[in-house]
């Protein structure tokens, strides 16, 4: 074969694989990559997490073709909850897909911290809800950071809140001991600005107790503890973490009634190892619970009857799936939302950037959705990139867990200075001029 000939062969075959080894519907995909840990010291929680964010997606490709017909592809990346393995993770991934990556989950507040220039730059959406900056629910800067449905310290308010009223009324806060126990990251340091302005507003005395990475040694933080016999303990914890805090608290004879977990530190997995030492715990609720709603019926129809699931059947109930399911709608409706603005195809960051910034969903939509009893309407802006800010408590009877609050909507007024105050800050030391709201659309 001469040069000439050969270079046409190669042409040739390159041709043929464009327009046949890469299926056509592939142009037509929209790109979601998937940011997850299921091996280490957080898999406990990372793995349901996971699967329930997986076939989500996977339940919009079987049942529905996709999102109007745009079909999505994800690619999953093991983190190991590793902030650097997160960065290498975002990197890789991108720029695949026709458009490139509709947003990032990073589900880790490290490496929400690491992204937050590389997104804005990049102009990929970093979706971190009910985790993340509590600063970034200020659109105006964080015009790329959306921590949904609720903040760190729309959390710690209403941890503060729920232990008034059981006391009795905020003025019953006054003199009493509040100590968080948090795992000792970005992540359990977030709520401690939020607590400060708290304990000085309400007269509380309170104690920060930082544990060190995974979380399985506490026994001085707890003898502390004992020592200092606080009316309640706050946990910020994850993974092997919380399940040691527990058991930790046993040994010690701290009663679990007064203990009350984060939203991270209420599923299935931080309080079965602890056996029935684990009854009586509290923790937040991320709106939703365990159980099934009506999308778990077409999780079980449309994949798991076809043998297309992620996990065992009978744990599609859990929280922690729950969570991934309902992070992973939230991320489908943005894009929903766009298609409206710019058409019914993959479309960009910055596209998907717009969707969820103008995503609203009504009572209606979530019913429609499945998702009625698990989540409360949410409405996201330019100012506010959170979009709702309830929660409720939820308690370990050694079986299951038990709502046993009514519903408490975060203080505003006590959380958006300090939100303006922190992201007012930042914005003049990375040079960042805030956006004008107002002539947003």
């Amino acid at each position: 074969m001469t040069i000439i000939a050969r270079s046409v062969s190669i042409l040739a075959a390159a041709l043929a694989g464009a327009a046949f080894g890469a299926p056509a519907a592939a142009q037509n995909d929209q790109f979601i990559p998937i940011l997850s840990y299921r091996t280490g010291p957080y898999a406990v929680n990372g793995a349901p997490y996971a699967n329930g964010v997986v076939d989500y997606y996977n339940l919009i490709n079987e049942r529905d073709g996709g999102i109007n017909g745009v079909r999505i592809l994800t690619e999953e990346c093991e983190t190991g909850y590793a902030t650097d393995k997160g960065v290498e993770c975002y990197e890789r991934l991108k720029s695949k897909g026709p458009t490139g990556a509709a947003f990032i989950n990073p589900l880790s507040t490290g490496i929400t911290f690491a992204l937050t220039e590389k997104t804005a730059t990049d102009k990929i959406p970093i979706i971190t809800m009910g985790y993340g900056r509590a600063d970034s629910k200020n659109g105006a800067v964080f015009a790329y950071n959306f921590p949904l449905l609720g903040t760190y310290w729309s959390a710690a308010d209403i941890a503060i809140q729920y232990a008034a009223k059981e006391l009795g009324g905020v003025d019953k806060l006054k003199g009493r001991k509040i100590s968080l126990l948090y795992h000792d990251s970005p992540y359990g340091k977030e709520p401690i600005p939020m607590l400060q302005v708290l304990a000085q507003k309400y007269g509380f005395e309170f104690t920060p107790i930082p544990v060190t990475h995974p979380g399985v040694e506490q026994k001085s933080q707890w003898l502390a503890i004992r020592q200092n016999r606080p009316d309640y303990v706050l946990v910020w914890g994850w993974g092997v973490m919380n399940s040691t805090a527990i058991k930790e608290a046993a040994a010690v004879a701290y009663p679990r009634d007064k203990m009350i977990g984060v939203w991270w530190s209420g599923a299935e997995p931080d309080v079965t190892p602890a056996g029935d030492q684990a009854a009586g715990y509290k923790s937040l609720m991320l709106q939703h619970g365990a159980g099934k709603f009506p999308v778990h019926a077409d999780m079980e129809k449309y994949l798991y009857a076809k043998g297309k699931g992620s996990t065992e059947p009978g744990k599609i109930s859990e929280i922690l799936y729950n969570r991934g399911m309902t992070n992973a709608m939230l991320g489908v409706e943005a894009i929903r939302k766009a298609q409206e603005k710019f058409g019914k195809k993959p479309l960009t960051g910055e596209q998907v950037r717009w969707g969820l910034e103008n995503l609203i969903l009504t009572a209606d939509r979530i019913k429609e959705l499945g998702f009625e009893g698990m989540l409360k309407p949410v409405s996201i802006s330019c100012s506010d990139h959170e979009g709702a800010r309830y929660g409720r408590v939820q308690q370990w009877d050694g079986k299951g867990w038990k709502v046993i609050s009514d519903w408490f909507t975060a203080d505003e007024s006590l959380i958006e200075p300090l939100v303006a105050d922190v992201s007012a800050k930042y914005a003049a030391e990375k040079k960042i001029t805030p956006r004008d709201c107002a002539k947003e659309t």
